[in-house]
């Protein structure tokens, strides 16, 4: 008994055309071809004919429906004036477009196009630039400090709070308990949680730990260990590598009381300087006093965590020593007011010790030594960036100057230049959205209306 009567199946009427190429079911649609061709040139049963042309017009039609709704929509920011970066002229009346995460156009509004179904964002009498970098947090804030046990709501509330109400996209950590913090940011990273993108070190290397922070350890159960040979700084930065860590934290210099300061001995840290390099990793120094500076310059650290207390006024030839060592610097300056204050020292020292940290940041400044936006929190639960950017600029810097410890020298700094720092086609859209114009008044960096990371607005001003 021979087969039953066949024909050539034609399901699909499908004209190829270029610009089909670059729709999100493109490839979909190629599939389809092929299933054509095959359908054209292999006998099948007639009864099978017509049910097989339904059910492969319906999955297709849902395939091709569905690829295009899973793209997520465009986001527009329209009419702004945008700092492309802190050297080049701004756009005065110009248009942003996300895709993907990714900046897809940034030019003047007149010439943009702008999808239909894209969500815009009304910018005009606001400021746009790229996503603000802090170079010195801590995740030990309390709210912090079991992410493995913590709801998820009650920690978008404190990542609100602590970083994506002052613009930060990218935060380096620079001393914590490194399984929570690596715990935190797979549950930024995963979307379960609204934060920025987190850098770390863990815990630093101390010969032992500064008499400031003995109670908080304590309180809290937390024990980092004390560093008493090279051999065991190059053990500890293996097994930071290994976890996951991006940097190193030495106590060159750790603060005893009293006047006291246990030094790193400079063996040490060597050691961990080389061995972090090798795993392409930067390092930071806690440096407390002169002595601390001269063992992280010799070591070859890469940044100084802090201004230092315990200091001479530095004058423009040992500014330009430090920038020969090609070490950049993270000011903190209000936390040296906050920790005046939190101590009750009479306003008239305060205000004195302070100047000196500001003094500080003029000479290297001035020097042209490469300056990182920083600010202690975590340590401190100052979070207010406001007072930060005003003694910035006591210390003579600039708005473009400020801008650019925001953005582009952290992400040179750190390797990530070409994908944050600036705006840019093909750039992470990691964004923030000022309500001021800095180039008028630089505390208009904390005025913060929406913080925008990966293209999706992860804060909005209420």
């Amino acid at each position: 008994m021979g087969l039953p009567p066949t024909e050539h199946i034609s399901f699909l009427s499908f004209l190829v055309v270029p610009e089909l190429n670059t729709h999100p079911a493109y490839p979909l649609l190629c599939f389809a071809v092929v299933l054509k061709q095959l359908f054209e040139t292999i006998p099948v049963p007639k009864s099978y004919i017509a049910d097989m042309r339904i059910r492969l017009a319906l999955l297709l039609s849902v395939m091709f429906i569905t690829s295009g709704l899973a793209r997520t929509a465009d986001l527009a920011l329209t009419g702004a004036k945008i700092y492309t970066s802190p050297t080049d002229p701004p756009i005065e009346n110009g248009s942003i477009v996300i895709r993907e995460g990714l900046i897809l156009f940034v030019g003047p509004s007149s010439t943009v196009k702008i999808a239909h179904s894209a969500t815009v964002i009304d910018c005009k009498g606001l400021v746009v630039t790229a996503g603000f970098w802090n170079s010195h947090v801590h995740i030990l804030a309390p709210a912090l400090l079991h992410i493995q046990d913590s709801d998820a709501r009650k920690l978008d509330q404190e990542l609100d709070t602590i970083f994506n109400r002052w613009g930060f996209t990218t935060v380096f950590d620079i001393a914590s308990v490194l399984d929570n913090t690596l715990a935190l940011r797979r549950r930024i990273e995963s979307g379960e949680l609204r934060g920025p993108r987190i850098l770390t070190v863990g815990e630093p290397i101390w010969m032992i730990e500064p008499v400031y922070v003995r109670d908080f350890l304590r309180q809290n159960h937390i024990h980092i260990e004390n560093t008493q040979s090279p051999e065991q700084a190059i053990a500890l930065v293996r097994a930071h590598a290994a976890k996951g860590a991006n940097g190193i934290k030495l106590f060159t210099g750790s603060d005893q009381g009293h006047g006291q300061v246990a030094l790193l001995p400079l063996a040490t840290a060597k050691a961990a300087v080389d061995e972090a390099h090798r795993h392409g990793m930067p390092v930071f120094a806690h440096p407390t006093n002169v002595d601390g500076m001269r063992i992280a310059i010799d070591s070859g650290v890469d940044v100084l965590a802090h201004t230092v207390p315990e200091s001479p006024p530095w004058t423009s030839e040992f500014a330009g020593q430090l920038k020969g060592a090609n070490l950049s610097l993270i000011p903190t300056l209000t936390l040296f007011d906050v920790e005046a204050r939190r101590q009750n020292v009479p306003d008239q020292q305060r205000t004195a010790f302070v100047a000196q940290m500001v003094d500080q940041l003029r000479a290297y400044s001035e020097t042209g030594g490469d300056i990182l936006f920083g600010t202690d929190i975590g340590y401190t639960d100052h979070y207010d960036t406001t007072l930060e950017f005003t003694l910035m600029s006591q210390a003579g810097m600039n708005y473009k100057q400020i801008l650019a410890s925001l953005t582009t020298n952290p992400a040179r700094r750190f390797g990530d230049s070409d994908r944050t720092g600036r705006i840019a086609k093909d750039m992470k859209a990691d964004l923030v959205v000022l309500s001021a114009d800095p180039a008028q008044d630089v505390t208009a960096f904390s005025k913060v209306r929406f913080t925008i990371r990966n293209g999706k607005v992860v804060y909005k001003e209420k």
